[in-house]
């Protein structure tokens, strides 16, 4: 028998540890950023590919559709218009760039800033796509702890002060301030403000992470970061995958050419995909504005059968702070839990949850949490999920106790 090629010895040091085979979803997932598939407008998105390939169509054998390396000029007209209605970001076509989902933005913004051993500085609690590019960039992350509002400005100050006493001046402060990612907290005007004064005090950006922004239970958010700041010193960054669909893959960015110029250099992909900037363009125009308003209300509906169905299954074990929006819910599980081993022990059982040591700087600090997406399952998913995990924590380890022994103490 011919022995196989070994590749082993060709590969560099610092690769990511090997993927394993896909398996499918679980029976129950409450794992990533997907979206409710009841939600996804298929009719409007079938209409719009029709008419934009039947008028543009033959556009597709341009690399860019003549239209330059920043994308579909119809997508990036609509997003400045958004931009400005919606966060305040007063922009031109030029300010903009389409990516490939804000995957793409951060790596460009991460490829185009840093080197190995730069100093970053992150929420404690932030994007584990965020966590782990910093990570294999061989790059230091200072968390800061979040509150209700987002990032503990007190906190922020501090660290800013010892790394400067250092001699270390960050490459740039990392923030989701709107729907923060895992916590759902929204950062008050008042905050924003705070930490660009803080910012321009250090002269240090700001990357503003916007890509749940749109999932805003009240419909009115706070002006983006980007759109307070009169010094450029703000990245921000957003996508369509929450308010239309993952799988287009389509993001954007409103950076500085300065910065932005250095990007496109980076941007080697020879244009991110035209036929979904195309489509998205059609669609948006005429109906993203009463698309939005309609899922965010679905979405609504699922977290509270969320919270209903762990304050039932779990009681006072698990903690939660209700999300200001989005599709996450970030529970607190008693100390002794050690999510990790729940997620191993929860996906033998067809349940998939996202720990939340992934999630932090602090492992020690959310070791006990989990991160539960309720965008994507059913309502009856969501209950009887919730039901499976509980099962398995109070076998794993005795939490929840079950209502008859907690009667029986009592009495």
């Amino acid at each position: 028998m011919t022995a196989h090629f070994d590749f082993a010895p060709l590969f560099p040091p610092g690769l990511p540890a090997p993927s394993a085979r896909w398996t499918g979803l679980a029976k129950y997932s409450f794992v990533g950023g997907n979206n409710d598939s009841e939600q996804v407008p298929v009719d409007d998105l079938i209409a719009a590919v029709d008419a934009v390939l039947r008028r543009e169509g033959r556009n597709l054998a341009t690399y860019g559709l003549a239209h330059g390396p920043q994308g579909y000029l119809p997508l990036r007209e609509f997003l400045s218009a958004k931009l400005k209605r919606d966060a305040g970001i007063i922009s031109t076509v030029d300010d903009l760039l389409i990516v490939s989902g804000s995957l793409q933005a951060l790596d460009l913004v991460n490829h185009t800033l840093l080197a190995r051993g730069d100093t970053v500085i992150v929420e404690q609690e932030t994007y584990q796509g965020a966590l782990n590019r910093l990570t294999r960039l061989g790059v230091n992350t200072i968390g800061i702890p979040l509150d209700g509002e987002g990032m503990r400005i007190d906190a922020l100050a501090s660290a800013l002060a010892d790394l400067k006493s250092r001699g270390v001046r960050p490459k740039y402060v990392y923030t989701i301030p709107t729907v923060q990612n895992p916590t759902g907290s929204i950062m008050p005007e008042s905050r924003r403000a705070e930490l660009l004064r803080l910012a321009a005090d250090y002269s240090v950006p700001i990357f503003e992470d916007d890509c749940y922004a749109d999932l805003v239970w009240s419909g009115q958010r706070p002006r983006a970061i980007h759109a307070m700041s009169d010094k450029g010193g703000v990245i921000h960054i957003g996508s369509f995958s929450k308010s239309i669909a993952p799988a287009l893959r389509v993001g954007f960015m409103v950076a500085p050419w300065e910065v932005m110029s250095r990007m496109l250099a980076l941007k080697t992909d020879a244009g991110s995909g035209a036929l979904e900037q195309m489509v998205l363009a059609e669609y948006c125009r005429p109906h993203f504005a009463t698309h939005v308003p309609a899922l965010t209300r679905t979405l609504r509906t699922k977290l509270d059968t969320l919270m209903e169905a762990l304050n039932e299954q779990f009681g006072t074990a698990a903690e939660f702070e209700e999300p200001k929006g989005g599709i996450f819910l970030w529970v607190k599980l008693p100390d002794h839990v050690d999510t990790l081993k729940l997620y191993q022990a929860a996906l033998a059982a067809g349940v998939s949850i996202n720990p939340g040591p992934e999630w932090s700087t602090s492992k020690g600090h959310s070791g006990s949490r989990l991160r539960l997406c309720f965008a994507s399952p059913t309502h009856q998913q969501i209950r009887e999920g919730v039901a499976v995990l509980a099962e398995v924590c109070r076998r794993e380890f005795g939490v929840p106790a079950r209502i008859a022994n907690v009667e029986k103490a009592r009495g």
